[in-house]
């Protein structure tokens, strides 16, 4: 549209009845409001404003005028203000089992609590590079150098303790010899730690190797044998009864923690998830019947 500006500060000064209060509102001068009333008028060939005293009024034509000005930004501050609701995309890189066994079922509460945050997930584990490709959020287990320039916000300790399916523990538990250890190509020194703390008993035991942790948990929860779980990655299925961890749980002397750059959070679609996330996940931690500082194989 010709003009637009013209018309923004016809639309200010016809509020404000005032040259002066219109040039104060849009930090103008008094000369420059009245050059874009000027060059408005000579455009519609209208004249819009007359003086009376020391105030400005409008003429029947500025009134007309008026009339449509306030409807049409009434309407486009509208619109800016419900395109701004709707971009406030969140871009968070998350460790891939935790993003689907813990974050993904939850959303939909952050969802329900904030329509206008739209969380895009992006699966990774290990170190990143905040700020390319958007992403300013990433959730990850502390086990690599965190550079220095980022923030680091404690989630969740992490606890660990071989866990199975019920059906397969009530088989196997009075011979836990023949207990089929499960590990992750992502994870190969998780029975190797864990059993660094407890009796040895299983070491001899038959072996099976999945490329990634999530499939590795997903075969223990349907019998393949026994896997080395990690709360809060298995705390659902633990509930719900789709596995048990007969030996319990110990600290891996890792934590879940949320990266960020400094000085950068400052969207508050970011900041409601961040404050979502820690309140959620603060919690998801074993029971104190479940955790045991030393397994008894």
């Amino acid at each position: 549209m010709r003009h637009l500006k013209a018309f923004h500060v016809f639309q200010v000064a016809a509020t404000a009845k005032s040259y002066s209060a219109a040039a104060k509102t849009l930090h103008i001068t008094h000369g420059a409001v009245s050059k874009q009333i000027k060059l408005l008028e000579e455009y519609l060939g209208q004249v819009l404003f007359y003086r009376q005293g020391h105030r400005m009024k409008l003429t029947p034509k500025g009134y007309s005028l008026y009339a449509y000005t306030e409807q049409a930004f009434s309407a486009l501050n509208k619109g800016i203000e419900v395109l701004s609701m709707q971009t406030q995309c969140i871009d968070v890189s998350c460790e891939p089992t935790l993003t689907m066994r813990w974050l993904m079922p939850r959303l939909v509460d952050f969802n329900d609590k904030h329509p206008t945050g739209n969380v895009r997930l992006s699966t990774a584990g290990g170190p990143i590079f905040l700020g390319k490709n958007g992403q300013s959020l990433a959730i990850r287990r502390n086990d690599f150098i965190i550079p220095s320039e980022y923030i680091q916000t404690p989630l969740v300790t992490e606890w660990v303790g071989p866990i199975c399916s019920g059906d397969y523990w009530n088989k196997m538990e009075s011979n836990v010899d023949n207990i089929i250890l499960l590990h992750s190509e992502t994870r190969l020194d998780a029975w190797p730690q864990w059993f660094k703390s407890n009796e040895p008993t299983m070491l001899e035991n038959s072996q099976q190797t999945f490329a990634h942790f999530y499939f590795c948990i997903q075969a223990a929860q349907d019998g393949l044998g026994m896997a080395m779980g990690s709360y809060p990655l298995v705390v659902d299925e633990l509930k719900r009864g789709n596995l048990v961890a007969p030996f319990g749980f110990t600290l891996s002397g890792h934590d879940y923690i949320l990266l960020s750059l400094k000085e950068d959070v400052t969207q508050k679609g970011e900041i409601d998830f961040i404050d979502w996330l820690i309140y959620n996940i603060k919690n998801c931690v074993p029971s104190g019947v479940e955790i045991r500082c030393k397994g008894n194989i």
